[in-house]
């Protein structure tokens, strides 16, 4: 069947939004330099900001052709618990309670390695704390693991080239780190039910593969990059201010927790969410400002996604049913760093009749190319909001980006493969 004018416009519109998110930082450039429309500049230049903006378009060239109740039927059918989830959990998890309770555990974990000071305190964040993902979700790990690089590695002027590389890093590690579990990684969610995927089924096939391999790419970096990290200093003192008394710690990881279970049922995990918010404004000595900002911005981002995203179907699913095992892999790494790989997995399980060793590669495939870019996997974007202040014009350029995720997606690779 011939596809229809409004999803040819849908897929015109999908790759006018790649190729936005490719020119973000001429936008930003161009913020600099223009007086009069500077404010519009920066706002095309926010990567936040992308797919809803272009999702919108959608919806008004839908209103155009279909009207207003094919468009307001398909814009409530699409599924939004994900980027309202990641919203509530990147707030939670960014409260001071939780980032020193979990620095102080990243400290001491670094200090019973064989490698001390900074280098055993940056193989912890970038290995430890994205495994920790498959157990509070890999948008709790992502936030919490960026927060830490901002506050003791970036802060301390690195080099660039060492900032695009551990950003690389981290991302893979956490698209990977997740799938020690069935219910903590995006792409691992759309299929486990379908497909009657455990957690023991989770970490016996892909789960022992992916530590090795978060462990070689962070190790690779340390190696790499051991001449910068031997001369930082990672601050541990703790100030009056920052002690925080047991019973507001264990509550706010109470929340998280219960959150994190409820994942799955927005109308639980928002009342949560607000009743939270409640006992932040009851004890503000013990907060810092809310990342409501950055929250709100990259829902956006991954709302406007499940809106566009919702019309590449009907090429999406033709490609993935026509590939060999090896070319599903290649191909889930390649699609799925523009199309977010849960996309991808997602599509895979609407396709009948599958060997089991073509599910494998294709999910094996979605999550070593989580990382090539920041639409690639959904808690990307949360660790691009709070990282991209420690970069040039405060804007992640995605050509470094995929270039520092290259290694550690190729031995992530390796590992799905031949392990």
């Amino acid at each position: 069947m011939p596809p229809t004018t409004l999803q040819i416009i849908a897929l015109v519109i999908f790759i006018l939004a790649i190729i936005h998110i490719f020119s973000v930082k001429y936008f930003e450039h161009l913020s600099h330099r223009s007086q009069k429309h500077s404010g519009l500049f920066h706002l095309l230049g926010e990567i936040e900001v992308v797919f809803g903006i272009w999702a919108m378009f959608l919806v008004m060239f839908m209103f155009l052709l279909q009207g207003k109740e094919t468009t307001v039927s398909y814009v409530n059918s699409r599924n939004y618990i994900e980027p309202m989830f990641v919203f509530v959990i990147m707030v939670i998890a960014a409260t001071r309670p939780i980032l020193h309770t979990v620095i102080a555990f990243v400290k001491r974990l670094s200090n019973i390695l064989p490698a001390k000071g900074a280098t055993g305190f940056y193989f912890v964040v970038l290995a430890i704390v994205p495994l920790l993902g498959s157990f509070i979700t890999e948008p709790a790990a992502m936030t919490l693991a960026a927060l830490i690089l901002s506050d003791k590695l970036f802060s301390q002027g690195i080099s660039t080239k060492f900032k695009y590389m551990t950003l690389g890093a981290l991302f893979i590690n956490i698209s990977i780190g997740g799938t020690l579990t069935n219910f903590a990684a995006p792409p691992i969610l759309m299929v486990a039910q379908t497909w009657d995927w455990s957690t023991s089924f989770m970490f016996t096939t892909f789960g022992w593969k992916a530590m090795i391999a978060v462990f070689i790419n962070t190790n690779l970096m340390i190696i790499l990059f051991y001449k910068e990290l031997s001369k930082i200093n990672i601050r541990t003192t703790v100030s009056d201010r920052e002690k925080i008394p047991f019973g507001i710690v264990l509550v706010h990881f109470t929340f998280l927790i219960l959150v994190v279970y409820f994942g799955h049922y927005p109308a639980f995990f928002m009342i949560l969410f607000l009743l939270f918010l409640g006992v932040t404004y009851a004890y503000q000595q013990y907060q810092d400002r809310l990342m409501l900002r950055e929250g709100l911005l990259v829902a956006f981002f991954l709302g406007g996604l499940v809106i566009l995203g919702g019309q590449q179907e009907w090429w999406l699913t033709g490609i993935i049913s026509s590939l060999s095992n090896i070319e599903a892999f290649v191909g889930a790494i390649t699609l799925g760093a523009f199309t977010d790989n849960a996309a991808i997995t997602y599509l895979g399980s609407l396709v009948p009749n599958l060997s089991d060793e073509f599910k494998y590669y294709l999910v094996a495939g979605a999550v070593s190319g989580g990382g090539l870019t920041v639409i690639a996997n959904a808690p990307n974007p949360a660790g691009a909001a709070i990282l991209k202040s420690h970069f040039e014009d405060n804007t992640i350029d995605p050509r470094y980006l995929f270039l520092g995720a290259l290694v550690p997606t190729i031995i992530a690779s390796i590992c799905f493969i031949i392990l």
